[in-house]
């Protein structure tokens, strides 16, 4: 039996410096609540950033973090194994946690959230069951079938052969996704029949996304504008928060493959206060009740990526995330000026009917700064300079995603790597701080599109 490792916080600080834009007022120490953050990207860093200007927030801890995250103030960044449920559990009794926000999905797939309740540990975060709401896409859309939640047509298969009938008879544009996870990747919006089973065969035969791809999921193209609705779950209850759009694609006009998002912006257009209330009551709140109906009920981040269809106005489903999205998150956590540790709590406890969140008016903006080669392969180990000089354009925040440090530098250790988030008066003026920011760092081997927010901005100007 090996010896157990004593843990001690990574104390490195680095040479780029971290601003918060504004400190809430302090609450009573008997009030205070010890956190732990579990993930080490740009989503994590975001909410490591808001957390620790809780009011009520007492210790901040996070694993494994990264480099940004290990010099924000007021954050200690463990080395400790997350997917060694039984040592987070020990690690929250050690350190007196009482709230654990677990920040990527895979940790909520393999039921970290299970391990922590089941000790004692609020976890704001879905269940195993629950979780397979993102684990398996297959399962969202039996549970939207069931309960008439509006998404696309669709069809599953482990046989190829039958996949490729299947898509003949359908035609093009169509859509190809593995059931499990695969890191925002397994998404395939083929334009050609040929490049649908091309997919397939990907997916099925050639094992391009190993287990994740053992089912696949061919569903109709649904044509119109993209958008991101995320609500905080709890006790059957249901907060929205402000509305958001992402860029999944690599290449500027949102072409080209795929990512796990090129940038976002905060609040979207798209979605008017009629719009959230529509898909509050056609998609959040049905989803919640199936959810309970099904015997695994929903606590944590509910992420409805949805399509405004373009002849009917009508929102439709997408897929379902169990987290808040990254690089959504970013723009989310730059907005909002509430105790995020006690809506939280709130939502854990099954206390959410008294909270209501209180948001900037401005509009945030997020750019992801990649390595060259993301979504394919890249080079890790890049050294990035010029942090320091980017957050000093007003109403900037760099928040690192796929970063370490290496004598005593801060090098890209992923695909996507720094999220340059700015605010503005609209989303015009976050466009335009975000990209100064980014032209004052620099790193050879990293890009990025030069056109996160075209819509909105195109909109404004518009009006």
């Amino acid at each position: 039996m090996a010896c157990a490792r004593v843990l001690q916080p990574r104390r490195t600080r680095f040479p780029c410096v971290v601003r918060a834009s504004f400190s809430l007022p302090s609450a009573p120490a008997d009030r205070k609540r010890n956190v732990l953050v579990v993930g080490g990207g740009g989503r994590e860093h975001a909410l490591c950033w808001r957390l620790s200007q809780s009011a009520t927030c007492g210790e901040l801890h996070c694993a494994p973090g990264n480099f940004g995250i290990a010099n924000e103030p007021g954050v200690r960044v463990w080395d400790l194994d997350v997917d060694d449920h039984e040592a987070v559990v020990r690690f929250c009794k050690e350190q007196e946690v009482q709230l654990v926000v677990v920040g990527p999905e895979q940790p909520l797939v393999d039921g970290l959230a299970d391990a922590l309740v089941a000790a004692g540990v609020r976890c704001f975060g879905p269940s195993a069951m629950a979780a397979r709401l993102e684990g398996s896409k297959s399962f969202m859309k039996e549970l939207c079938q069931k309960y008439g939640i509006p998404t696309a047509h669709y069809a599953t298969f482990t046989d190829p052969d039958a996949a490729k009938v299947y898509i003949r008879q359908q035609g093009a544009p169509i859509v190809v996704k593995t059931d499990g996870l695969a890191a925002g990747k397994g998404v395939i919006v083929a334009q050609t029949v040929e490049e649908a089973c091309a997919a397939v065969d990907s997916m099925l035969v050639e094992g391009l996304f190993g287990s994740a791809g053992k089912e696949v999921v061919v569903e109709e193209f649904l044509d119109g504008e993209e958008a991101s609705f995320f609500a905080i779950v709890g006790g059957g209850e249901a907060l929205a928060l402000a509305s958001a759009q992402d860029h999944k694609a690599v290449g500027e006009g949102d072409t080209g493959p795929n990512t796990g998002g090129m940038g976002a912006y905060s609040p979207a257009p798209v979605l008017t206060k009629e719009m959230e209330e529509r898909v509050m009551k056609t998609i959040v709140k049905p989803t919640i009740e199936g959810m309970e109906k099904e015997g695994c009920p929903f606590t944590g981040t509910l992420f409805a990526g949805l399509m405004i269809d373009r002849k009917t106005g009508e929102p439709k489903l997408l897929e379902h995330n169990i987290r808040f999205g990254d690089p959504e998150c970013q723009c989310l956590m730059s907005r909002l000026n509430s105790d995020l540790v006690d809506v939280l709590i709130a939502a854990c406890d099954g206390r959410l009917g008294e909270r209501q969140l209180d948001w900037s008016p401005k509009t945030a903006l997020v750019v992801v700064m990649a390595a060259k080669g993301y979504p394919g392969s890249y080079k890790k180990g890049t050294i990035i300079e010029g942090l320091h000089e980017a957050e000093r354009v007003d109403g900037v925040k760099i928040l690192h995603a796929g970063t370490k440090s290496e004598n005593g530098k801060c090098v890209a250790a992923g695909g996507r790597v720094l999220g340059v988030t700015a605010q503005g008066s609209d989303v015009a003026e976050a466009q335009r701080r975000a990209y100064e920011a980014v032209d004052r760092i620099e790193w050879a081997d990293g890009f990025c599109r030069r056109d996160i927010g075209w819509r909105a901005v195109a909109r404004l100007k518009k009006n």
